[in-house]
């Protein structure tokens, strides 16, 4: 608004002034009007009586002119009245809007941690506590994606009403933006049960499903608790109630941590936890910057023949403070942060690299990860890798898990197409924990299955575990698909393989992953590294499949 900035407050100066002369002439009118009436009024009575003659003109004209000067006041005065009462409204109206959420009604961030300041510099501490609940809705993005933002504004407002219905009396609730939200619910310190009650019923009475138009949608939350008892000093005033919804915040983000829909209270090894993730993921960043990741490689062994036939290029983290890392630490985080393309890229290109002095008979393979799937340029992205480092197509097997499947299954099959039309390798990976159909299997174009070690670890003691491992291997016959073992940890299981047919193996039954270096050494041992330490022998062709059949062009 104008009146916030210098040429709005010029004005309200300048109106100011105004007021004040008007102010001042109605003020001088009606000293006149007294003094001029007191002459002119007796006169003009006698006149009309016929006592004395007409009133002087001129005292008359004064008279008028006083009448309408205080009139001009009056209406002014009114006027001005009425302008600082609207004002009033507005202002107490902006300053409303200022502390409350325009979609749900209920308190905002900022008038949030000023109402608990104020409760917790009043709070008797050995008489009354407060609970703190953040508040979180579980996948809430998708429903915005799924449905639309319309459908997530009802979902919001659904899930303020719902929580403000159950909040006992004194609780205050809060959005804190997206789908966000706290709220403050007095309680004694003896029995904390019941906040673990209420957080309870809010997760209930949330999950109910939300209507908007014609969709139904289910949403569940995660809730995190901290109490003003776990504060160091509760009279702080904001810092204080920075501090509570920080600590909710953290029990919160550990609630999602542990599979979501549900409540966790705050506790100090929550508070290191999150610093450590939060050191990884600055650990990261820095180590992609400086190339702390490295590939390591995985032997892939014919069973039947015990040749070896390949690697497994699989990452590891060679941090400086920590040590090699293994993959199940970072590559979540890496996902989850959004840096696993960059990640992955630099990995194949130093795979590919080092591929290039291994004998070209023996193939390479990598594993790629959901995220990089949902890249609808991956496919063009991983073939720009190839030309740039000259690797042989056919020499390349890429490796991607059932779920990748069910996100964008459309997606997924031209990407396949589009690789494999390069002469790229494309491997079903952990197969048996999704949910791949045989539909899915027929209808998109893998090249391999890879049995999940889980399946294979049965095979030592299990016999049921035999049984479900032929049934793969039956299928696998039916589909044409040749098939890989992960897993492979000992001679029992070996054996038992060998018996079931042909295929390939890997696991630390043939010996751990290592760095490019100690697979040079090993196959210098086998004589299996390329004529001249480089794989100059087999020229890279690019023409797809389909082009050198006469036909068709390149998918995707």
């Amino acid at each position: 608004m104008a009146s916030n900035g210098p040429a709005g407050t010029g004005k309200a100066s300048a109106r100011q002034d105004h007021d004040l002369v008007t102010l001042g002439i109605a003020f001088a009118a009606i000293i006149l009007f007294v003094g001029t009436a007191g002459i002119v009024v007796p006169n003009l009575v006698k006149a009309w009586n016929g006592q004395a003659a007409s009133p002087d003109v001129a005292l008359s004209n004064a008279l008028l002119l006083n009448i309408a000067l205080i009139l001009l006041g009056w209406n002014r005065y009114k006027a001005l009245t009425e302008e600082l009462r609207t004002r009033r409204v507005s202002e107490e109206e902006a300053r409303r809007l200022a502390e409350i959420d325009h979609l749900t009604g209920c308190h905002n961030r900022r008038s949030f941690t000023g109402v608990l300041a104020d409760l917790l510099v009043g709070l008797e501490r050995r008489e009354r506590a407060l609970a703190a609940i953040a508040i979180d809705l579980d996948n809430f993005k998708q429903v915005n994606d799924l449905h639309g933002h319309q459908a997530g504004d009802e979902v919001l407002r659904n899930t303020a009403a719902r929580i403000q219905r159950i909040l006992p009396e004194g609780g205050v609730l809060a959005r804190l933006g997206g789908d966000e939200f706290v709220c403050v619910v007095p309680y004694h310190p003896q029995v904390p049960n019941r906040i673990d009650q209420l957080a309870t019923r809010m997760i209930q009475h949330v999950a109910r499903p939300v209507a908007s138009g014609e969709a139904t949608i289910d949403v569940t939350m995660s809730l995190g608790l901290a109490s003003s008892m776990q504060l160091d000093n509760v009279r702080e005033g904001t810092s204080s109630a920075q501090d509570l919804m920080h600590k909710a915040d953290i029990a919160m983000y550990h609630a999602k941590k542990q599979g979501k829909n549900r409540f966790y209270w705050f506790e100090p090894s929550m508070e290191n936890e999150l610093r450590f993730r939060n050191e990884l993921e600055a650990g990261i960043r820095r180590g992609i910057a400086n190339g702390e990741f490295r590939p390591y490689y995985e032997q892939q062994i014919d069973l039947e023949t015990g040749e070896l036939v390949g690697f497994e290029m699989l990452a590891r983290w060679e941090s400086p403070e920590m040590g090699v890392v293994g993959p199940d630490i970072f590559i979540p985080i890496a996902e989850e942060i959004g840096v696993i393309g960059d990640m992955s890229e630099a990995l194949i290109a130093q795979a590919f690299e080092d591929a290039l002095s291994w004998d070209p008979k023996l193939t390479l393979s990598v594993n790629i990860s959901p995220v990089q799937m949902r890249d609808p340029w991956f496919a063009q992205k991983l073939l720009k890798l190839l030309v740039g480092h000259n690797f042989p197509p056919h020499r390349l097997d890429i490796e991607i898990t059932e779920s990748c499947l069910h996100e964008n299954v459309g997606m997924v099959r031209s990407m396949i197409s589009s690789l494999r039309n390069q002469g790229v390798g494309v491997s079903l990976d952990d197969f048996g924990t999704g949910y791949s159909s045989l539909a899915q299997l027929r209808s998109l174009p893998f090249d391999r299955l890879k049995i999940d070690r889980a399946f294979i670890s049965e095979l030592k003691d299990q016999e049921h575990g035999a049984k479900l491992i032929d049934a793969i291997l039956t299928m696998s016959d039916g589909l044409k698909l040749p098939v890989t073992a992960e897993g492979i940890e000992d001679e029992v299981v070996l054996e038992a393989l060998k018996r079931m047919g042909k295929m390939k193996g890997q696991g630390y039954h043939y010996g751990r992953p290592e760095p490019s270096e100690q697979v040079i050494e090993r196959l210098r041992a086998k004589n299996l590294l390329a004529k001249d330490g480089h794989d100059n022998v087999t020229k890279v062709d690019f023409t797809s499949r389909e082009a050198r059949s006469g036909g068709g062009k390149l998918a995707g």
